[in-house]
Formats: structure tokens, sequence, C-alpha cells
């Protein structure tokens, strides 16, 4: 186990590397109440295009996926939504994708343990079917509008767009509607079973100890 110490804030971390290869960070708070999880994986709206790692099949896929991914892995198979059901065990819980990650997190005073067994569950347990995922299509499409008419938002994306001519990180981390309408879920699973594998992921926990 790897120790970092920053006598600055006073303050440890534990790090520890799992056998299946996932990072696991530990920083105990004795002063908190709150409990805090937060875990990601190297995905975001920059990685598309990859190699599969087990046919090294190359793939392109459209933009927007990451974020598209993120917003598909709370469903489940019983019709259930997973930030419903940690809603309604009182803790805080919110997803993110970014030009660079994707990350699953949540806050909590109580019921923690079983807040980290569902978010490890659908975490590890995605579920994708035409119906579902061209059901997203229309939800993530009133996204990009919503941010299409923020003014600070088109500043940003037109700045990025200026300074960058390839790299895609000049692209909107939510795609376009028109590159989401390519999304499938074979796309889906491909960019899953890649990108979420255990030795690309890391849990942070925040608590008492």
């Amino acid at each position: 186990m790897e120790i970092m110490e920053s006598k600055k804030i006073k303050e440890k971390a534990y790090i520890e590397k799992l056998e299946n290869g996932m990072k696991v960070i530990i920083v105990p708070k004795p002063e908190l109440d709150k409990k805090y999880v937060i875990w990601g994986t190297h995905f975001g709206s920059i990685d598309n295009h990859f190699k599969m790692p087990d046919t090294k099949e190359e793939v392109y896929i459209p933009d927007g996926v990451a974020h598209f991914l993120e917003h598909k892995m709370f469903e489940q198979p019983n019709g259930t939504n997973s930030l419903d059901t940690l809603m309604a065990l009182g803790l805080d819980a919110n997803a993110y994708t970014t030009n660079d990650h994707t990350a699953y997190l949540f806050e909590c005073t109580n019921h923690f343990y079983e807040g980290l067994d569902e978010l490890m569950d659908y975490v590890q347990h995605p579920y994708f079917t035409d119906e579902n995922v061209e059901k997203e299509k229309g939800i993530i499409g009133q996204e990009i509008k919503m941010y299409d008419d923020e003014p600070s938002w088109r500043l940003y994306m037109n700045a990025m767009d200026c300074m960058y001519q390839e790299n895609p990180i000049k692209i909107d981390i939510a795609g376009s509607i028109e590159s989401i309408s390519k999304i499938t879920p074979d796309v889906l699973y491909k960019c899953y079973n890649t990108f979420y594998h255990p030795s690309n992921m890391t849990m942070v926990v925040v608590r008492q100890f």
C-alpha cells in the first residue's frame, strides 16, 4: 500500500491497487459526519477512436458516446433506475462526463454500504436495449438544445473551436443531435467493455475510519 501525506493540510491518502487492476484511494476524515464516494473511468468525450482489447478491432464512435453511456448506466433490467434507488436511501447521488473521464458519485450520512452496493452493482452491470437507447436520444437531445441556448457555453465552445483544428477536445461533450442519432446498444457495449474494466478505473472514498 502506498501512503501519500500532505503535511500542509495534515491529511493522508492510502492508495492500493487491487488484483483486478483497480486503484482504490481512501482518505480518512475523523471529523467528518458525511461519507463520500466517487468511482471514475478514464473514458471521456475525446476517446472517439480505439481498438477493442480482445479482438483488436478498430472502432470509431460518434461524438457524445461517453456522455450517453453515463446516462444509460443507471437503468436496470427490472425497470428501476439506480439514481432513484440511491436517492430513496437518502443519498445525494450524481454522475458526470468530461473530456477525459466519466465518474459516478454519492455523499451520505447514513446507508453508506447500501449505497456502495448499489453503485458497484449498476456500474458493473450495464443494460442497453434498442428501446431504452432510442428513448435516451430524445432526453439528451433536449439537453443539447438547452446548452445551445446558454451564452456562456456557446462562448466556450466557440473559443475551443478557434483554438483547436483537429483535437477532439473542441467537440461538445454531449455530441450533437445528429451524432447521438447514430448511437446503438452495440456501440455502447463496445465502449463499456473497453473502458469500464477495473484496471481503467479509480475509486476514492472519504469518510471516518
